[in-house]
């Protein structure tokens, strides 16, 4: 389905084309761009309202400032759609998310208007000062860097981080603050409080006022106006703003709150603080989903709908004849219910993904025993470290790419101290059309390296459910990973059964070969074992539950009884699954053959998980294949 931008947006196929338009067009670009934006998401899917709610940012950017010398940073990146359609991929916009089509966030490789990968949030303003501080160090002094952040990413402590040093800096750095009160959910915390209350004070916002008054009329004085607007500017607000705001206490130059729907206010504003030197803020307060209504009532749901109809806005969803299984994630989150009416001791953690996790679910049924953090997974973790040491049972529900950003909390505030915290990390496993900041690639080798951790994976939703029933009475870390999308289940809520922990099943006897699997992807070697008996190949299949600690005694049964062995993993096979049993192996001088199959030494682009599964090599047709390798092999040598 071909669709057709309108007349103004088709003349721009980058920032100089729009620079040729007059002020007086900015706001017919904006709704042509907003229509662009619904009119590609509706049909192809992806991120929808966090795009529509910058769509004047975008354009005002590009408008006043000298991108791509000028650097833009986003942050979180799914806000960048607008961005990437005026910077010369309004043609390839229907392929975004796709299968080797663009990203859905900016990617430095892809276009030198990306200044910076930005799939993780808080990440802006790190980045933007580091490049700040690049251009004073070449002398580059008219050169500017700019931070948008938003959707709730300003909660993350890097983001702090990053302001405490941009106030004692020099650099030239500009921080857009997107201030739509929503990440993916409402967003939580202090800081939200904060912004709002600076928003609504008046006696804060009248002093604001009076000061853009004076600064204004000292803009007329002449060629000094603009050292003299700034003193004033610095001697004003030190008898208010340095008590009262947040930022300026900071030592960054606080601006707003301003309208971040007004394009041609957003233009004059922005042409003013180019000419201001140093690290500043601009606080622009938006709404997301704006210019659909549906989008701007139930932010929420349509942070990422999928397709829908545009006018009728009912959203796509399959129909299929029989019963579905559900979300894992979904097992998840009504699992962690039934095990807290058991256990007054469970409580659950998220850093700013309730309805991503579906810890939503807990929190409704359990609101006084549920946190959603912000979008904080190291505090989330620690957090949780210290539920523990009280006798509380947190299970911290991560998605595994973003359990990377609290290593080493894992690493020093719970395994060390040995404590008894549960992580369930969602999207384990190549996460889909997300891409490489998303795929959760890494935990198996990064969890497995920790003294006191178990780790495990489920192959199935009942397996979830006794998984997190086992950690909930382990006393000690215990991380459990599962992918997103749907299990093999339809009938899932089966009764709770403890696991032994360190215990694998075998699912087929045989004798030619073995199979090893870790997690769903188990299923996929079932389904090689049928396709093999067609061959006249009769495989052993083993489920082995947990990578840490491997079931040993299975594993001296299976190399005592095979020649060869095949592994795997919906993970890095750098570390992963594989690699501990190849090491169980050496350990225990077994000269058996093995084949390890799972995510290779490379990044993973985005795709939906069945291309990328293939495209990596561990699907059905790949765990056959090398059977088959192995057998034929094997004859070779007879």
């Amino acid at each position: 389905m071909e669709i057709k931008p309108g007349p103004l947006l088709s003349e721009i196929d980058s920032p100089d084309d729009l620079k040729k338009l007059d002020t007086r067009q900015l706001a017919q670009v904006c709704q042509e761009l907003r229509d662009f934006i619904i009119d590609n998401v509706s049909v192809y899917g992806g991120h929808f309202g966090a795009s529509l709610g910058v769509t004047e940012l975008t354009v005002a950017l590009h408008y006043v400032f000298n991108t791509p010398e000028d650097q833009l940073v986003w942050d979180v990146g799914h806000q960048a759609y607008g961005h990437k359609i005026l910077t010369g991929r309004k043609e390839s916009f229907h392929t975004n998310r796709k299968y080797k089509g663009i990203s859905g966030f900016p990617k430095r490789s892809e276009s030198q208007y990306d200044t910076f990968g930005v799939g993780h949030s808080s990440t802006s303003i790190s980045a933007a000062l580091g490049m700040a501080e690049a251009s004073r160090l070449k002398n580059e002094k008219d050169k500017q860097h700019i931070a948008v952040i938003g959707d709730g990413a300003m909660t993350g402590g890097l983001a702090f981080e990053a302001m405490n040093h941009a106030g004692v800096s020099n650099s030239n750095l500009l921080i857009v603050l997107n201030d739509n009160c929503m990440s993916i959910d409402p967003n939580v915390g202090a800081l939200k409080d904060y912004l709002t209350d600076i928003t609504t004070s008046q006696t804060y916002n009248k002093f604001r006022d009076e000061v853009w008054k004076i600064l204004g009329k000292i803009s007329k004085f002449g060629p000094n106006a603009q050292e003299i607007a700034a003193k004033v500017e610095n001697s004003m607000k030190s008898l208010l703003l340095k008590q009262s705001n947040l930022f300026e206490s900071l030592n960054l130059r606080y601006f707003g709150p301003i309208d971040g729907h007004d394009v041609n206010h957003l233009v004059d504003v922005m042409q003013d603080l180019k000419k201001i030197p140093g690290p500043k803020i601009l606080h622009c307060l938006t709404v997301k989903g704006k210019g659909y209504d549906l989008a701007e009532k139930d932010q929420t749901l349509w942070h990422a709908p999928g397709t829908f109809d545009k006018i009728t806005g009912a959203i796509n969803k399959k129909k299929h004849d029989t019963p579905q299984p559900p979300k894992f994630q979904d097992v998840f989150g009504h699992s962690l219910v039934e095990l807290a009416e058991k256990n007054k001791k469970i409580v659950g953690i998220t850093p700013a993904m309730p309805s991503g996790s579906s810890m939503k679910i807990m929190m409704e049924a359990f609101p006084d025993r549920s946190y959603d953090v912000g979008i904080a997974e190291q505090h989330a973790v620690t957090f949780s470290a210290g539920l523990a040491t009280q006798g509380m049972v947190p299970f911290c529900n991560i998605y595994s790419t973003f359990m990377q950003r609290a290593y080493d909390q894992v690493i020093h505030d719970v395994c060390i101290q040995n404590l008894h915290v549960v992580f369930c990390m969602d999207r384990a496993g190549v996460a889909g059309a997300d891409g490489p900041t998303h795929h959760g690639a890494y935990d198996i080798a990064f969890m497995r390296c920790i003294p006191n951790m178990v780790v495990s994976a489920p192959m199935n939703e009942a397996e979830l459910r006794n998984l997190m029933f086992t950690a909930s009475m382990h006393n000690g870390p215990f991380s459990i990973r599962y992918p997103r999308g749907t299990g093999v289940m339809p009938e899932w809520r089966t009764v709770f059964e403890k696991v032994e922990i360190g215990k694998g099943r075998k699912l087929i006897n045989g004798e030619d070969l073995a199979i090893l699997s870790i997690g769903q992807v188990g299923n996929y070697a079932l389904n090689a074992a049928e396709e093999l008996k067609t061959e006249g190949i009769n495989p052993s299949v083993y489920d082995m539950r947990f990578v840490k600690p491997l079931d040993e005694e299975m594993l001296h049964e299976i190399f005592r009884n095979h020649k060869y062995v095949i592994t795997v993993e919906d993970g890095c096979i750098m570390g992963g699954f594989g690699s501990a049993i190849l090491e169980f192996a050496a350990d225990n001088e077994y000269n058996s053959t093995i084949k390890r199959l799972g995510i290779p030494d490379t990044i993973i682009e985005h795709g939906e998980q069945p291309q990328l599964h293939k495209e990596c090599g561990y699907d059905t047709e790949a765990i056959t294949h090398a059977a088959l390798q192995f057998v034929s092999s094997k004859e070779a040598v007879r």
